[in-house]
């Protein structure tokens, strides 16, 4: 590509926030940093949050690609990284916008490149929302960064399917024996690993599962764990996979109220012999990206509204018992003994979780870099469960399509060691299942 048909990619600072490899998704174009950005990074350069080290990390990679530059253009692949530290107001943003703030800053230099280089695209890459509209009102070409984003929504993975008109023989055969040849069941065609089904031919009713390490359809049971019991088809098969050593890596989705945490939790303490710790974690997404430090009180208070969640769900499981349970004891011993733990995400960094239950809630708030850094923090024997509502997000530069939920689920599926069930059905209560459907 020549240069004349290069397009000019300038990048905002929340696009380096949400990944610090974002210059190299680019191709043979060019990307232009405003010093704005840079300045900003700079006081993102200290924390223990994915967006302080993502900062860390891509300016140790510019500072990479500077070394031996004279003209403040990097050479990165095939395109090129420009730093551009003019400040100078161009007339028609100034009239706009009056206020001296970074995010008009970074417009400034967008729209001084496409004035002066009226031949080539010149793109702003931005995660804000508003910013992207104040760029168009200028004329300027505005995109969110999506090379993360899953393309279509409609194609998301469910985990499950309903299959009717199977034939009598068939489910008669799968209650006879726990599992059966792929072959014998004709209505299931090329299953997915772990991917479950509700086989019903108006009369016989059966929930099956595809299991990729014997090759077979196999039967799934109501499980219990830990005193839960499911309550629908979808609740069996997220305990059925939570449950199964070989499945490494579980994901369920589902609205408020479907059971995802409390499922997950039970199964943890029912599997709790076969792991040295069960950690309970959740991100924690303060006033769009601040840190924890703007909150008044010490660590504990700041942390205790993100973490009561998670407590609760224990409770409904510890209350089910006496208080001289056994089961009930045993829960207060694993967390005196640190055998339980429940935490906030960022605690977890830099730790490798040998042999542990590991429970990530709220995942939807994480990014899709965030999602991988968990899942390599899992040393052998470790099992990493996610659990989310794509649909209610609190990050300001997540959404649907490009949170690291959904990235998860569409990258890993037909993996045999993970497995996801999408739980629709409200079990919280008739009123919050009323609530979610109408309000």
């Amino acid at each position: 590509m020549s240069k004349d048909q290069a397009k000019i990619f300038v990048l905002d600072t929340n696009v380096i926030l949400h990944d610090a490899t974002c210059i190299q998704h680019f191709e043979d174009n060019e990307v232009v940093i405003p010093i704005s950005v840079l300045e900003e990074l700079d006081q993102f350069k200290r924390g223990n949050e994915q967006i302080h080290f993502n900062a860390r990390d891509f300016l140790r990679s510019l500072d990479d690609l500077s070394t031996g530059s004279e003209d403040g253009e990097l050479k990165e692949s095939d395109g090129k990284v420009k730093v551009v530290v003019n400040h100078n107001w161009h007339p028609d943003v100034e009239v706009s916008f009056q206020d001296d703030c970074p995010d008009h800053r970074i417009i400034n230099c967008a729209y001084k490149l496409h004035i002066d280089n009226p031949g080539r695209d010149v793109i702003l890459v931005t995660k804000d929302t508003n910013m992207r509209l104040k760029s168009r009102s200028l004329g300027l070409i505005a995109e969110d960064y999506t090379t993360d984003a899953v393309d279509d929504m409609r194609e998301v993975y469910a985990g499950s399917r309903l299959i009717e008109d199977v034939l009598s023989e068939e489910i008669d055969n799968i209650y006879a024996s726990y599992g059966v040849e792929i072959e014998g069941v004709t209505a299931i065609k090329d299953p997915l690993a772990n991917e479950n089904f509700i086989l019903r031919n108006g009369q016989k009713s059966v929930l099956v599962a595809y299991d990729p390490f014997e090759k077979k359809i196999v039967r799934v049971d109501k499980p219990t764990a830990y005193g839960i019991t499911p309550r629908n088809a979808e609740q069996s098969f997220a305990l059925h996979m939570l449950l199964d050593n070989r499945i490494h890596l579980v994901t369920l989705s589902g609205k408020a109220g479907t059971g995802k945490t409390l499922l997950a939790l039970a199964a943890a303490l029912e599997k709790r012999s076969d792991y040295r710790q069960i950690f309970l974690a959740r991100p924690i997404v303060p006033l769009s990206n601040r840190d924890l430090g703007f909150l008044p009180g010490d660590i504990q208070s700041k942390l205790d509204p993100y973490m009561q969640p998670l407590f609760d769900n224990l409770s409904v499981i510890r209350h089910q018992f006496k208080s001289n349970d056994k089961r009930s004891i045993g829960i207060n011993e694993m967390l005196e003994h640190d055998k339980l733990l429940i935490t906030p995400l960022a605690y977890i960094r830099g730790r490798s979780l040998q042999k542990a239950y590991f429970i990530v809630d709220e995942a939807q708030n994480l990014t899709p870099h965030e999602v991988k850094t968990v899942i390599t923090r899992a040393g052998e024997g470790t099992k990493v469960i996610f659990t989310g509502d794509i649909h209610q997000i609190d990050h300001p530069y997540l959404d649907k399509r490009s949170n690291g939920l959904t990235y998860l689920i569409s990258r890993m599926k037909g993996e045999d060691v993970f497995a996801h069930i999408n739980l629709e059905k409200g079990e919280r209560s008739e009123l919050a299942e009323l609530a979610s459907n109408l309000l």
